[in-house]
């Protein structure tokens, strides 16, 4: 887990993360004493949606305050229950209550206890409030849950999106009231993490502190930090099968909490527990809309993916279905949900008009046509660059764990990858028919292609750019007709690729970038015609980067030690490519 925090005093925390909700949304009012956040009154009176929970949870619940969501939340302390007292006086004092007061809460003792005291509080006091209790977790089963019942978790916010929606509408609390319960009655959830979390301003986690280990997953893990149904090592394809078995399976009679039919209209919210990034997200709402499809025959109508109610940075999601049924209103659960919401924590985007779209196309007509390749006229043996090609391509892929340790030094350390996806793919290429083209400019488009669609990031660019002037070099000096390859040849196509990689970076030899082997090589060569000469003064090259301070790229700005003691990767990289070229060249 990970126990680093920018603010660790865990009361300063609550009070200016509450305080922040005022600042990114106008409309809103702060009662620091009570941890109240609101709804500035308004002229039109509607029903006030009031919820809360121990903080922790963000954007739950202060985020979602907001004009078509909640009137009001009410804080505790991070990952506790706030006081009776805190919710009376959020009812009483902090919303409109013309029209009534529903609370929505989760399935937790703090939470239905001290919102359950102030509800009957109000009531007392004459107030018309009603309370929804939401337990969507089919991490716990029934035998384990008992009469606690389930925990609520993420599906909570659905519910809070349809009442604050209708009431938005001028809805009664009769009716507000029955769709929240029948939305809650109708939401299955599930959650799982990698790590378990650090409070702000709790003890350091020790070394004996039992955690998950590197590739375990818990399912089930509670939003704070409770235990899970089980412990797992699993790929993520066979971690959502087994959540959405949890979720879904009619068989499990311990946990078939929710009947989802083929032929069912369902909402999905994929929620991010804090602390995945948003790339892993995709990959994660993408896995489970593919399964839900293939095993489960679900197609969500709506897809909700990001972060909704989190577990402080919990490494871990959770996945929310909500079965959308008649409302018996003139307006639909669906409508409910695409309902706009003026609260900063609310993301849902992409509106009802484009998710009803029904355009299956995903192209657009293509016009443009397919320029043929123009031969250069010189010939080679295309055996023998094939061999050598891959005696040099083995070679490098061979040096990438030298490479990625020397980047992970003075860079980001994707250097070594970066080369081994483009040898990789070449040779894939390459081992893909037997007969590859005689003609220069032709064997290197091929290679070309492979590198300008399998390598990335400036390595792969500058590849790119130069394997392309060096066919194009070989086209500029095209004989009229088939004439045999020489090494003059070869270098003028060089020089005239290494003048056009010039025209895009400044690198120059002594700046410590590949350029400090690639120089030499194509200088030497031309000089002397002699491959191996040009091999060893490239070699030569990138070792003269060990201790060489750098004046482009990454290495210029990381911090740390230890790049005195390194070659420049690409150029090592490199050098390693063409000493397995000269060796397979004979």
């Amino acid at each position: 887990m990970s126990a680093k925090h920018f603010i660790t005093d865990p009361n300063h925390l609550v009070r200016t993360a509450l305080e922040a909700c005022t600042r990114t949304n106008p409309s809103l009012a702060v009662d620091l004493d009570n941890k109240v956040v609101y709804r500035k009154p308004s002229q039109q009176s509607t029903v006030s949606i009031v919820s809360g929970g121990g903080s922790g949870h963000e954007p739950s619940f202060a985020s979602f305050v907001g004009d078509g969501l909640l009137a009001g939340a009410v804080a505790g302390t991070i990952f506790a229950s706030p006081a009776a007292e805190q919710v009376r006086r959020a009812i009483l004092d902090r919303v409109d209550r013309k029209k009534g007061v529903l609370v929505v809460v989760m399935n937790y003792t703090g939470d239905v206890l001290n919102f359950g005291m102030a509800v009957e509080k109000a009531r007392a006091s004459g107030i018309e409030v009603e309370m929804v209790i939401v337990g969507d977790d089919a991490g716990v089963g029934r035998e384990r849950g008992g009469k606690v019942g389930r925990r609520g978790i993420a599906g909570t916010v659905l519910v809070q999106k349809a009442a604050g929606a209708l009431a938005a509408r001028g809805a009664s609390l009769k009716d507000v009231h029955r769709i929240a319960q029948l939305t809650a009655e109708n939401v299955v959830s599930i959650g799982a993490s990698l790590s378990h979390v650090h409070v702000p301003g709790r003890d350091l986690p020790s070394a004996n502190d039992e955690d998950l280990k590197i590739d375990e997953v818990e399912i089930g893990m509670g939003i704070h930090n409770e235990e899970g149904s089980e412990k797992m090592t699993s790929d993520l394809p066979g971690m959502v099968n087994t959540m959405l078995a949890h979720m879904l399976d009619s068989q499990d009679k311990d946990r078939a909490f929710l009947s989802v039919r083929r032929n069912d209209e369902t909402v999905l919210l994929v929620n991010n527990l804090g602390g995945v990034s948003p790339l892993e997200m995709g990959g994660i709402a993408n896995e489970v809309i593919e399964q839900l499809g293939s095993v489960w025959g679900v197609k969500p109508v709506r897809v909700l993916s990001g972060t909704y109610m989190t577990s402080l940075n919990g490494l871990g999601f959770s996945i929310s279905l909500l079965r959308l049924v008649d409302t018996g209103l003139d307006v639909s659960m669906l409508d409910l949900l695409d309902a706009p919401a003026e609260a900063t924590g609310w993301s849902a985007s992409i509106s009802a008009k484009t998710w009803g779209n029904g355009s299956e196309s995903t192209t657009w007509e293509t016009t443009s046509e397919t320029v043929e390749a123009k031969p250069s006229n010189f010939e080679m043996d295309p055996t023998l660059a094939k061999k050598a090609l891959i005696r040099g391509l083995d070679r490098l892929i061979a040096a990438e764990p030298d490479v990625t340790r020397y980047d992970t030094i003075v860079g980001d350390g994707d250097c070594g990858i970066g080369l081994k996806r483009g040898a990789d793919g070449i040779l894939k290429q390459l081992n893909k028919t037997s007969k590859q083209p005689s003609d220069v400019a032709l064997f290197l488009d091929k290679i070309t292609q492979v590198v300008e669609t399998n390598m990335d990031g400036t390595s792969g660019a500058l590849y790119a750019i130069f394997l392309n002037a060096l066919a194009h070099g070989f086209r500029l000096q095209s004989p009229s007709s088939p004439t045999q390859v020489t090494p003059q040849i070869w270098a003028q196509a060089l020089q005239t690729s290494l003048e056009a990689l010039s025209r895009y970076t400044p690198a120059k030899p002594g700046d410590r970038t590949l350029i400090d082997a690639l120089h030499p090589f194509v200088e030497t060569l031309s000089r002397t015609g002699n491959v191996k000469s040009a091999v060893e003064a490239a070699d030569a090259g990138a070792k003269g980067t060990k201790g060489m301070k750098a004046s482009l790229g990454r290495t210029v700005y990381v911090g740390g030690e230890g790049w005195q003691g390194v070659p420049d990767p690409g150029a090592y990289g490199l050098s390693e490519f063409l000493m397995g070229l000269g060796e397979g060249l004979g």
